[in-house]
């Protein structure tokens, strides 16, 4: 990155530095390996990803199915004694 300075101003009489952030420049890695490696790669990852994916779908449905069953037992529970009470 280069620190230009300007001339007069306030940042110049205070002797701070101006970042010049058109004249930095970035570069980019690039990846190791041939291309046909990473496809490999990318398609595998994707693959064990969609795995997980259903695989935790299907506990988070379980766990779903259990809160459910466990609410209507408490939630019938609840309007029996709410009913016996008199409403209060």
């Amino acid at each position: 990155m280069r620190i230009i300075r300007e001339q007069g101003g306030r940042d110049a009489a205070a002797g701070l530095p101006i970042y010049g952030a058109a004249d930095s420049t970035q570069k980019q890695k690039s990846g190791g390996g041939g291309e046909g490696s990473s496809d490999a790669k990318s398609g595998e990852g994707a693959k064990k990803l969609a795995k997980k994916g259903e695989e935790l779908k299907e506990e988070m449905d379980e766990l779903l199915d259990e809160i459910d069953n466990v609410l209507e037992e408490n939630a019938e529970e609840f309007v029996k004694n709410y009913v016996q009470r008199g409403g209060q």
